[in-house]
């Protein structure tokens, strides 16, 4: 059942139907990061094992929080349509709390293998809560609200992605016993989420009817095809996924972007992933105000030519230093010619947040409640495909001496190009209002 409208969409963190939520994806997203950030950290500088590459840390972590997308959006999603997602939420927090007693027994006893495992186990609770996040939005929230509530899902999961990363960092290099005060926080957070998820109010229960299909692979294509039935929702997520592969080209090379072009040491590269998330989370607050809180798709070029115009400027405005002397955070931003490098990063990743948001919103609103945990599921599972393609993308190009800058540039030039190929093909993003229909 809809509630009552709000004023704004801040308003809604007032209201007992949206906040717990907020606050136990919020908590997921900054667990999922800290844990991840932290392991990385440890397994990079100090743990060294024999038939673990260190330097290889990065690239097998991600991959393993990955993988369960892959394997297990197509059931997560069945499983969101058919049983209540209160319940699933609470059953994955209270998952997540086991996760972290195990993650904090593998880290006090410098388990490698324990870790990973937990890290896989941590990408299957995000894999299993995410058709769930997703498809309770519009089960509580007014149309003309939904791009809002959106907005604020997607700016607090960025910030939370950046606490995440930053509390990992620095508690992991406590002297001592920094494994443990980790430990410590992930098991303290995931305690926080379940709290928070015990908050949120229950939905109109639903009689299940469709038997599930157990078989990922098969049900993987099937939620593809399902997707594929209706061009414009497909695009959609075609736009999502490229925008995630986007995302993860700038996240991945930031360290070394920092230290080998821009001379600056670890806090300069902190300092990126900073204006980043909080452009992202900028961009999606503003689109309730840009759309006039009309889920309008007509906004979605617009981020679309803004991400790739901050792009192209970035590529003009980067200074290389003479010294190999790295710059602290201090003498960084001293130098008025990294201003403009710093705006420029701002604004393409405020204009990702412009363009994602209206996307996920249309997703929402005309996918029938039956079928719309199943297209986020299927989402997410796209999203896997071009993050992992992203990766090698980026991996090969490196690996041919291309420097970060032109890697920064090509993805900006191939981003207008994919982008508008999609919307010039089809009209539903030259109209400022949705469609009123549901498919499906």
């Amino acid at each position: 059942m809809k509630q009552q409208p709000v004023s704004h969409q801040f308003s809604l963190l007032k209201k007992r139907y949206f906040a717990p939520f907020f606050w136990t994806q919020f908590c997921g997203a900054a667990n999922d990061n800290l844990y991840k950030f932290a392991v990385t950290i440890l397994l990079t500088y100090q743990w060294q094992t024999q038939w673990f590459p260190s330097s290889m840390a990065g690239v097998i972590i991600g991959g393993l929080f990955i993988f369960p997308f892959l394997l297990f959006s197509a059931t997560s999603g069945q499983l969101s349509d058919q049983y209540d997602k209160i319940r699933i939420m609470r059953n994955v927090k209270n998952a997540e709390i086991g996760i972290m007693l195990l993650a904090a027994f593998g880290l006090y006893t410098q388990s490698v293998i324990i870790l990973l495992a937990c890290i896989f186990l941590m990408g299957l609770h995000s894999t299993i809560f995410g058709p769930a996040k997703f498809a309770y939005l519009p089960q509580v929230l007014d149309d003309k609200f939904l791009m809002g509530g959106n907005a604020l899902v997607s700016m607090g999961t960025f910030v939370s992605i950046l606490l995440g990363n930053i509390a990992g960092g620095i508690l992991v290099a406590i002297p001592g016993n920094g494994h443990l005060w980790a430990a410590f926080a992930c098991l303290l957070v995931a305690v926080a989420g379940r709290i928070s998820a015990q908050f949120i109010p229950p939905l109109e229960k639903k009689p299940a009817s469709n038997k599930i299909n157990w078989n990922p692979f098969t049900e993987t294509l099937k939620n593809l095809a399902i997707a594929r039935q209706h061009r414009i929702i497909f695009k959609c997520m075609l736009l999502i996924s490229w925008m995630w592969f986007f995302g993860a080209v700038f996240l991945a090379l930031f360290p070394v972007f920092a230290k080998d072009i821009l001379k600056g040491n670890e806090h300069v590269a902190a300092l990126l992933l900073v204006l980043f998330s909080i452009g992202v989370a900028t961009g999606s607050l503003s689109c309730e105000r840009l759309g006039l809180r009309r889920p309008a798709l007509s906004l979605v070029p617009l981020g679309a030519a803004g991400m790739s115009l901050f792009t192209v400027d970035l590529y003009f405005s980067i200074t290389v230093p003479d010294t190999q002397e790295l710059r602290s955070f201090s003498q960084f931003i001293a130098q008025p010619a990294n201003w403009r490098t710093m705006f420029d990063l701002f604004m393409l990743s405020a204009c990702a947040g412009v363009y994602s948001v209206p996307l996920y919103t249309f997703i929402q609103k005309t996918t029938s409640k039956t079928h719309i945990a199943r297209i986020i599921a299927a989402n997410n599972i796209l999203n896997a495909f071009f993050l992992i393609a992203s990766a090698l993308i980026v991996g090969l190009l490196l690996s041919l001496d291309i420097s970060v800058p032109v890697i920064f540039l090509l993805a900006g030039i191939v981003n207008i190009l994919f982008s508008y190929a999609i919307f010039l093909t089809e009209p539903g993003f030259k109209k400022k209002p949705f469609k009123t229909g549901r498919y499906f």
